[in-house]
Protein backbone atom coordinates (compact mmCIF):
# COMPACT_ATOMS: atom_id res chain seq x y z
CA UNK A 1 0.00 0.00 0.00
CA UNK A 2 1.35 3.34 -0.93
CA UNK A 3 1.56 5.94 1.98
CA UNK A 4 0.09 8.90 2.72
CA UNK A 5 1.84 12.06 3.34
CA UNK A 6 0.84 13.91 6.02
CA UNK A 7 0.05 17.86 6.41
CA UNK A 8 -0.38 20.34 3.28
CA UNK A 9 1.74 20.91 0.43
CA UNK A 10 4.03 23.75 0.12
CA UNK A 11 2.10 25.03 -2.93
CA UNK A 12 -1.57 25.19 -0.55
CA UNK A 13 0.84 26.44 2.26
CA UNK A 14 2.28 29.19 -0.37
CA UNK A 15 -1.50 30.02 -1.57
CA UNK A 16 -2.82 30.18 1.96
CA UNK A 17 -0.08 32.52 3.10
CA UNK A 18 -1.10 34.86 -0.13
CA UNK A 19 -4.57 34.67 1.29
CA UNK A 20 -4.01 35.75 4.65
CA UNK A 21 -2.15 38.70 3.95
CA UNK A 22 -5.00 41.20 2.96
CA UNK A 23 -6.67 39.59 5.75
CA UNK A 24 -3.36 40.49 8.44
CA UNK A 25 -3.39 43.51 7.01
CA UNK A 26 -7.20 44.65 7.19
CA UNK A 27 -7.52 43.18 10.92
CA UNK A 28 -4.20 45.64 11.67
CA UNK A 29 -5.39 48.68 10.03
CA UNK A 30 -8.56 48.22 11.85
CA UNK A 31 -7.07 48.05 15.23
CA UNK A 32 -4.59 50.78 14.53
CA UNK A 33 -7.94 52.93 14.05
CA UNK A 34 -9.83 51.28 17.07
CA UNK A 35 -6.17 52.00 19.08
CA UNK A 36 -5.96 55.71 17.82
CA UNK A 37 -9.72 56.62 18.62
CA UNK A 38 -9.21 55.72 22.11
CA UNK A 39 -6.15 56.82 22.93
CA UNK A 40 -5.98 59.84 20.47
CA UNK A 41 -9.37 60.64 19.66
CA UNK A 42 -8.32 64.66 18.71
CA UNK A 43 -6.00 63.15 15.86
CA UNK A 44 -8.56 60.93 14.64
CA UNK A 45 -11.08 63.88 14.37
CA UNK A 46 -8.40 65.86 12.65
CA UNK A 47 -8.08 62.74 9.85
CA UNK A 48 -11.33 62.55 9.83
CA UNK A 49 -12.15 66.61 9.09
CA UNK A 50 -8.88 66.61 6.82
CA UNK A 51 -10.52 63.82 4.56
CA UNK A 52 -13.79 65.95 5.01
CA UNK A 53 -12.13 68.47 4.30
CA UNK A 54 -10.45 67.05 0.36
CA UNK A 55 -14.04 65.91 -0.47
CA UNK A 56 -15.16 68.97 -0.05
CA UNK A 57 -12.74 70.89 -2.38
CA UNK A 58 -13.70 68.43 -5.22
CA UNK A 59 -17.17 69.05 -4.82
CA UNK A 60 -19.15 72.02 -6.48
CA UNK A 61 -16.04 73.01 -9.24
CA UNK A 62 -18.08 73.47 -11.66
CA UNK A 63 -18.18 78.00 -11.80
CA UNK A 64 -21.99 78.69 -12.87
CA UNK A 65 -21.84 80.39 -16.40
CA UNK A 66 -23.82 83.49 -14.63
CA UNK A 67 -20.89 84.38 -13.03
CA UNK A 68 -18.27 84.06 -15.43
CA UNK A 69 -18.89 87.34 -17.72
CA UNK A 70 -18.92 89.44 -13.75
CA UNK A 71 -15.74 87.36 -13.07
CA UNK A 72 -14.08 88.59 -16.61
CA UNK A 73 -15.61 92.38 -16.75
CA UNK A 74 -14.36 92.56 -13.19
CA UNK A 75 -10.92 91.46 -13.32
CA UNK A 76 -10.36 93.47 -16.43
CA UNK A 77 -11.32 96.38 -15.06
CA UNK A 78 -8.56 96.10 -11.85
CA UNK A 79 -5.94 94.07 -13.92
CA UNK A 80 -6.11 90.96 -11.78
CA UNK A 81 -7.15 87.10 -12.83
CA UNK A 82 -10.52 86.52 -12.89
CA UNK A 83 -9.95 82.66 -11.67
CA UNK A 84 -8.87 84.30 -8.29
CA UNK A 85 -12.30 85.88 -8.17
CA UNK A 86 -14.18 82.69 -8.78
CA UNK A 87 -11.63 81.12 -6.05
CA UNK A 88 -12.78 83.75 -3.49
CA UNK A 89 -16.50 83.28 -4.39
CA UNK A 90 -16.25 79.77 -4.26
CA UNK A 91 -14.03 80.03 -0.36
CA UNK A 92 -16.66 82.64 1.08
CA UNK A 93 -19.95 81.80 -0.16
CA UNK A 94 -19.94 78.18 -2.61
CA UNK A 95 -21.10 80.52 -5.42
CA UNK A 96 -23.40 82.34 -3.33
CA UNK A 97 -25.31 78.92 -2.49
CA UNK A 98 -24.79 79.75 1.17
CA UNK A 99 -28.59 81.39 3.43
CA UNK A 100 -27.88 83.84 4.93
CA UNK A 101 -24.79 85.53 2.63
CA UNK A 102 -24.05 86.91 6.50
CA UNK A 103 -21.29 85.81 8.89
CA UNK A 104 -21.66 85.09 12.57
CA UNK A 105 -18.49 87.49 12.86
CA UNK A 106 -20.56 89.75 10.49
CA UNK A 107 -19.07 89.50 7.27
CA UNK A 108 -21.67 90.56 4.44
CA UNK A 109 -22.85 89.68 0.96
CA UNK A 110 -21.76 87.34 -2.03
CA UNK A 111 -18.11 88.04 -1.11
CA UNK A 112 -18.40 88.27 2.65
CA UNK A 113 -17.03 91.97 3.24
CA UNK A 114 -16.43 93.17 6.33
CA UNK A 115 -18.83 96.60 6.97
CA UNK A 116 -15.59 98.24 7.91
CA UNK A 117 -13.58 96.92 5.09
CA UNK A 118 -16.09 98.11 2.59
CA UNK A 119 -17.31 101.63 3.61
CA UNK A 120 -13.59 102.70 4.95
CA UNK A 121 -11.83 101.99 8.29
CA UNK A 122 -12.08 105.65 8.89
CA UNK A 123 -15.67 105.24 9.27
CA UNK A 124 -16.38 106.62 12.70
CA UNK A 125 -16.72 103.76 15.39
CA UNK A 126 -15.27 101.50 12.95
CA UNK A 127 -12.14 98.93 14.88
CA UNK A 128 -11.47 95.26 15.99
CA UNK A 129 -12.58 93.18 13.46
CA UNK A 130 -14.47 95.60 11.79
CA UNK A 131 -18.28 95.29 12.02
CA UNK A 132 -19.06 98.39 13.11
CA UNK A 133 -22.36 100.32 13.09
CA UNK A 134 -22.68 101.78 10.29
CA UNK A 135 -25.96 103.18 8.61
CA UNK A 136 -27.77 100.84 6.07
CA UNK A 137 -27.75 104.37 3.83
CA UNK A 138 -23.58 105.11 4.78
CA UNK A 139 -22.86 101.78 4.34
CA UNK A 140 -24.02 101.37 0.68
CA UNK A 141 -23.21 105.19 -0.76
CA UNK A 142 -20.25 105.47 -2.76
CA UNK A 143 -19.26 108.65 -1.95
CA UNK A 144 -19.11 107.86 1.92
CA UNK A 145 -17.02 105.05 1.04
CA UNK A 146 -14.75 107.33 -1.42
CA UNK A 147 -14.53 109.61 1.66
CA UNK A 148 -12.98 106.76 3.98
CA UNK A 149 -11.22 104.75 1.77
CA UNK A 150 -13.35 101.98 1.10
CA UNK A 151 -12.87 98.59 -1.16
CA UNK A 152 -16.94 98.98 -1.87
CA UNK A 153 -17.74 99.52 -5.50
CA UNK A 154 -21.17 100.06 -7.49
CA UNK A 155 -20.32 98.29 -10.33
CA UNK A 156 -24.03 98.54 -12.11
CA UNK A 157 -23.94 102.69 -11.55
CA UNK A 158 -27.21 102.59 -9.70
CA UNK A 159 -25.84 104.62 -7.28
CA UNK A 160 -25.28 102.18 -4.58
CA UNK A 161 -22.23 100.30 -3.24
CA UNK A 162 -24.25 96.72 -2.19
CA UNK A 163 -22.60 93.75 -0.87
CA UNK A 164 -25.38 91.49 -1.87
CA UNK A 165 -25.60 92.68 -5.19
CA UNK A 166 -23.28 90.39 -7.09
CA UNK A 167 -21.79 92.78 -9.44
CA UNK A 168 -20.60 95.43 -6.84
CA UNK A 169 -19.58 92.30 -4.39
CA UNK A 170 -17.13 90.58 -7.14
CA UNK A 171 -16.05 94.52 -8.26
CA UNK A 172 -15.30 95.09 -4.76
CA UNK A 173 -13.62 92.17 -4.06
CA UNK A 174 -11.45 92.91 -7.57
CA UNK A 175 -10.62 96.32 -5.94
CA UNK A 176 -9.64 95.13 -2.46
CA UNK A 177 -7.55 92.09 -4.13
CA UNK A 178 -5.62 94.51 -6.88
CA UNK A 179 -4.98 97.23 -3.86
CA UNK A 180 -3.77 94.45 -1.54
CA UNK A 181 -1.40 92.99 -4.65
CA UNK A 182 -2.59 91.13 -6.61
CA UNK A 183 -3.11 93.33 -9.50
CA UNK A 184 0.81 92.90 -9.15
CA UNK A 185 1.03 89.58 -9.20
CA UNK A 186 1.63 89.23 -5.59
CA UNK A 187 -1.23 86.66 -5.52
CA UNK A 188 -0.53 84.88 -1.93
CA UNK A 189 0.30 88.61 -0.25
CA UNK A 190 -3.81 89.50 -1.85
CA UNK A 191 -5.28 86.55 -0.46
CA UNK A 192 -3.93 86.57 2.85
CA UNK A 193 -5.17 90.43 2.92
CA UNK A 194 -8.59 89.27 2.25
CA UNK A 195 -8.43 87.03 5.08
CA UNK A 196 -5.22 86.48 7.64
CA UNK A 197 -5.17 83.00 7.17
CA UNK A 198 -2.73 80.49 6.22
CA UNK A 199 -5.35 77.65 5.90
CA UNK A 200 -7.61 80.58 3.67
CA UNK A 201 -4.70 81.41 1.72
CA UNK A 202 -4.20 77.52 0.93
CA UNK A 203 -7.57 77.08 0.14
CA UNK A 204 -8.19 79.58 -2.23
CA UNK A 205 -4.82 78.80 -4.28
CA UNK A 206 -6.37 75.39 -4.63
CA UNK A 207 -9.73 76.65 -6.42
CA UNK A 208 -7.55 79.45 -7.80
CA UNK A 209 -4.79 76.80 -9.26
CA UNK A 210 -8.08 74.34 -10.29
CA UNK A 211 -9.67 77.20 -12.55
CA UNK A 212 -6.49 78.64 -14.21
CA UNK A 213 -6.14 74.71 -15.79
CA UNK A 214 -9.87 75.17 -17.32
CA UNK A 215 -9.06 78.94 -17.65
CA UNK A 216 -8.16 79.03 -21.93
CA UNK A 217 -11.12 76.62 -22.87
CA UNK A 218 -13.51 78.44 -20.53
CA UNK A 219 -12.55 81.99 -22.33
CA UNK A 220 -12.58 80.39 -25.50
CA UNK A 221 -16.18 79.21 -24.57
CA UNK A 222 -17.32 82.88 -23.38
CA UNK A 223 -15.43 85.00 -26.49
CA UNK A 224 -16.78 82.27 -28.95
CA UNK A 225 -13.37 81.64 -30.35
Amino acid sequence: MKKTRNGLSLKTKALLIVLFIPVAVTVFTLSAIVWTSINHPDLLKKSANSLLDLQDRHSDMKIPEEYIPIYIEAAETYNVPWTLLAAHHRIETKFSTMDPLLSPAGAEGHMQFMPCTFVGWSYPGCGGLGKGNIPEDDKTNPEVIERHGGYGVDANGDGIADPYDIEDAIYSAANYLAKSGAANNEIEKAIFDYNRSEKYVQDVLWFYNKFEESRETIEASYFGS
